[in-house]
């Protein structure tokens, strides 16, 4: 588990501290270009799911939450089974960037309201404020900051005629969550077709551990 739980770790020092440079340094709407125009850190605040998207009302942002910890507790589980099966580390880095992704974001929403004042379009947030924070337990708001406004469509292009190409904005952990599925889907194939008979897969890397040894 040492491994697994590294990613994780590593992931999540990376997300929650660049978070907290933004919240403490930057207000809402905010940004600074980082090559040119087309990667911009832009700051921004969101109630719900990745890229920016999200579910409506206070009882929304509950059921994500709620969610999102069942998700992680049950992405656990499966590192730590698949450790125990001794499946190769490959698909294991997947479910941990998954794993840590899905967590960077529930302790946005689960403390961030609790520990920040609220950012503002003129003020900059504060750490642990007098006051309390903006919200209560579990009703803290996603930080995103990464912005890729890679090209605006021609005017003359219908429906899509002055639109920007690529307009979500995102954080770290999204981009794990992203990064940890593509690498699943297109690296460990194998490892998803036969994930409901983990015996294969044990059989087959311990013949190829086999092999590579001769």
């Amino acid at each position: 588990m040492k491994k697994p739980l590294f990613v994780i770790f590593i992931v999540l020092l990376l997300d929650q501290i660049l978070k907290f440079w933004i919240k403490l340094n930057m207000t809402i709407g905010e940004s600074f270009p980082v090559l040119g125009d087309w990667f911009q850190i832009y700051f921004i605040e969101n109630n719900g799911m990745a890229f920016g998207w999200e579910l409506g009302a206070q009882w929304g942002k509950l059921a994500l939450s709620v969610f999102r910890l069942i998700a992680v507790s049950l992405l656990f589980y499966l590192i730590y089974y698949l450790t125990k099966k001794k499946i190769k580390f490959g698909p294991i880095v997947g479910i941990s960037l998954i794993t840590a992704g899905a967590l960077g974001n529930i302790i946005d929403g689960m403390l961030y309201g609790m520990i920040f004042s609220e950012s503002t379009f003129y003020q900059v947030a504060t750490l642990f404020p007098e006051g309390g924070g903006y919200a209560g337990f579990m009703q803290g708001k996603v930080v995103d900051m990464f912005y890729f406004p890679l090209f605006t469509f021609p005017e003359w292009i219908p429906f899509l005629g002055g639109q920007i190409f690529f307009s979500p904005i995102f954080n770290i952990a999204d981009s794990a969550i992203t990064i940890g599925f593509l690498y699943l889907i297109i690296f460990q194939w194998n490892f998803l077709k036969n994930i409901d008979n983990l015996d294969v897969l044990t059989k087959t890397d311990l013949e190829l551990d086999k092999d590579n040894s001769q």
